[in-house]
């Protein structure tokens, strides 16, 4: 692809995302009048220049800030300021039932959703919503209702699936992928830096030991606009800016919300901070509802480690983010959606039907979904990640939030060994020092960084 079709795949993204954020559609749609994908270079930048002056439309219903400031106003549990409950007041032996039951449950139900994380199930073909294509899969494969990981069965009516090494018949531990990147990259900066780590902590993280190549979207975008700064002096909030908002339609995409993890159990017990260390984190790459999936799913896996149920988690964890934004209504809404269906079909055929017209990796159509599967599975550990991961979207990512929430709550004493046996506790992360490592390792030092944060 020349470089000028690749800006105008970029620049639709943009137009996308515009209007999603409040933008006038009739303003967008005139900003990019008249370029094609055979436009000069130039003339692509110049509409997408224009695109990016345009403003929030004044009548738009929702608030959503990306300084931490505001954020703060407008998130209820952060206005308060409560502390919670930090992990050197929790008694050891719970909190490291906890730690391992967020480390297993995350990497068997991000395994769990792997192989199924191709388009026709993220998105749709031929008009069939990538949940029923999951179910026209698993159905020929007879392992419909699912109960165990994916099983590899060849093509069937069209359908594929990918990632053998995490399906039923291969599958002997967690192999690398960036759910599980990040949460290891996570645990790295605490254990570098501690809780006074910052944005420009994070990036210099990513330099270090995430190679660009294991990045995609909105880090990846980020990631180019790091490289450009490298000559430009401190990374400072102007800087930090561009980084996460120059050729980035991406910004409210799901690549901050899957690196929620890693934080979320530095701050274990203190939902608040989790958001903080989620805000510091998205900052880097994302803007309003991306920062809010991080911000939201980091403080209630760290609320978690102190509740007696990951539902109860997750609504702290709502109240964590700007009551104002399109998430906070969306998540909400998942929630009454999840504690009412009847089953997975109606589960979600009525997600799809109302967050549908979102992209397949976005931010609020995945975080619903999750939401959804919470509220949906209650305590039962399969229940909750097979309707996380047979919901389509990006099903790895939503199995591993879904099931490191769920362990954060329950510990690792409360899941199937049929789901973890199959891990042999052991991880491949693709960080250097952590490939392999046995995951209960990770979770043991994850103690370590939690207690040092609670004392910083």
């Amino acid at each position: 692809m020349s470089l000028s079709k690749w800006v105008f795949s970029l620049l639709m993204q943009e137009g996308r995302q515009r209007k999603e954020e409040g933008v006038d559609g009739g303003a967008v749609d005139a900003a990019v009048r008249g370029v094609s994908a055979e436009s000069a270079l130039a003339e692509i930048e110049a509409a997408y220049d224009a695109l990016m002056r345009l403003s929030v439309s004044p009548g738009f219903p929702f608030e959503e800030p990306s300084d931490w400031e505001t954020i703060v106003s407008l998130s209820p549990l952060l206005k308060q300021g409560k502390a919670g409950v930090r992990a050197s007041e929790m008694d050891g032996g719970v909190l490291l039932d906890r730690m391992r039951g967020a480390w297993f449950g995350r990497c068997a139900a991000c395994a769990l959703g792997k192989p199924v994380e191709r388009g026709p199930f993220m998105n749709s073909r031929d008009g069939v919503p990538g949940w029923q294509g999951i179910r026209i899969y698993l159905k020929g494969a007879g392992a419909w209702p699912l109960d165990f990981y994916v099983p590899n069965a060849g093509v069937i009516e069209g359908y594929d699936i990918g990632c053998p090494d995490s399906t039923r018949e291969h599958i002997r531990f967690m192999e690398t992928d960036d759910d599980i990147r990040y949460t290891v990259l996570g645990l790295h900066v605490l254990e570098q830096k501690g809780a006074a780590f910052t944005t420009v902590d994070v990036a210099h993280a990513w330099w270090n030991v995430l190679p660009i190549g294991q990045t995609f979207t909105a880090e990846r975008a980020a990631y180019r606009n790091l490289a450009n700064t490298l000559e430009q002096g401190p990374l400072d909030d102007g800087a930090l800016d561009y980084v996460r908002t120059h050729r980035n339609p991406f910004r409210e995409w799901i690549g901050a919300q899957i690196r929620a993890d890693g934080w979320a159990y530095g701050a274990a017990g203190q939902a608040a901070l989790g958001a903080e260390f989620g805000y510091r984190d998205a900052a880097l790459s994302h803007v309003k509802n991306g920062i809010y999936g991080e911000m939201l799913f980091a403080s209630a896996i760290a609320a978690a480690f102190a509740c007696e149920d990951a539902l109860a988690a997750l609504e702290q964890g709502l109240q964590c983010i700007p009551s104002t934004s399109r998430l906070a209504k969306d998540v909400s809404e998942a929630i009454a959606l999840g504690k009412r269906a009847g089953d997975l079909d109606e589960l979600h055929d009525e997600l799809w039907k109302r967050w549908g017209h979102y992209d397949g990796v976005h931010t609020n159509n995945n975080a619903a979904l999750v939401a959804a599967a919470i509220a949906f599975g209650g305590d039962d550990f399969e229940k909750t990640i097979v309707a996380a991961v047979t919901g389509g979207w990006d099903t790895d990512c939503n199995g591993a939030t879904a099931g490191s929430l769920w362990g954060a709550a329950y510990g690792y004493g409360r899941l199937p060994e049929k789901w973890i046996a199959p891990l042999n506790d052991t991880l491949y992360a693709a960080i250097p020092g952590f490939h392999p490592i046995a995951i209960s390792e990770c979770a043991r030092r994850s103690v370590e960084t939690a207690l040092g944060c609670a004392e910083a």
